[in-house]
């Protein structure tokens, strides 16, 4: 069975976390703070990890086949708001003229399989940029900030709303 190991972060001080941000009946222990050095910049954050449970091997399977990450073919139906509040939180670049989703480790075919339900699903402006060779990542476009704001702004931590320029 798999667990979780996640850590926020964000600039010099940890972000603020709501006790409903962390489940105890996922989780053995409480949040703990950690720092280091991220991208050549200290970080503060708080991570926590989950205990090992059948529901976290099931996510697993669905997105890593043989060990490397994937998007599932059932996206549509998995990519919720409060998913894409993560996905944002987690993985997200705010930029001048839009947000950055970095998607480098994901396989083309893959990120043609997001950007698709990103359009289809939630309606976003998105197009595909390349970041290095064999890397891409999603651009949203300034022009669906608004939209992308009411759809997951209500799912975000507060100290993560920068990534949403708010």
């Amino acid at each position: 069975m798999f667990y979780l190991y996640l850590t926020y972060c964000r600039g010099p001080s940890p972000p603020a976390v709501r006790p409903t941000d962390v489940r105890g009946h996922y989780c053995s222990s409480s949040p703990s703070r950690t720092t280091g050095i991220r991208v050549g910049k200290p970080f503060s954050g708080l991570q926590f990890f989950t205990r090992s449970l059948p529901c976290f091997t099931e996510l697993h399977t669905l997105f890593y086949r043989e060990g490397v990450k994937i998007i599932p073919d059932n996206l549509y139906e998995l990519l919720t708001p409060v998913a894409l509040a993560h996905l944002i939180m987690g993985d997200a670049t705010a930029k001048s003229h839009g947000l950055i989703l970095c998607t480098d480790s994901y396989s083309i075919e893959d990120i043609v399989r997001l950007i698709n339900v990103l359009i289809i699903k939630f309606r976003l402006d998105c197009t595909i940029r390349v970041e290095r060779k064999n890397q891409y990542r999603i651009y949203i476009r300034e022009r669906s900030m608004n939209l992308i704001r009411q759809i997951v702004k209500p799912h975000m931590c507060s100290s993560m709303l920068y990534k949403i320029k708010l």
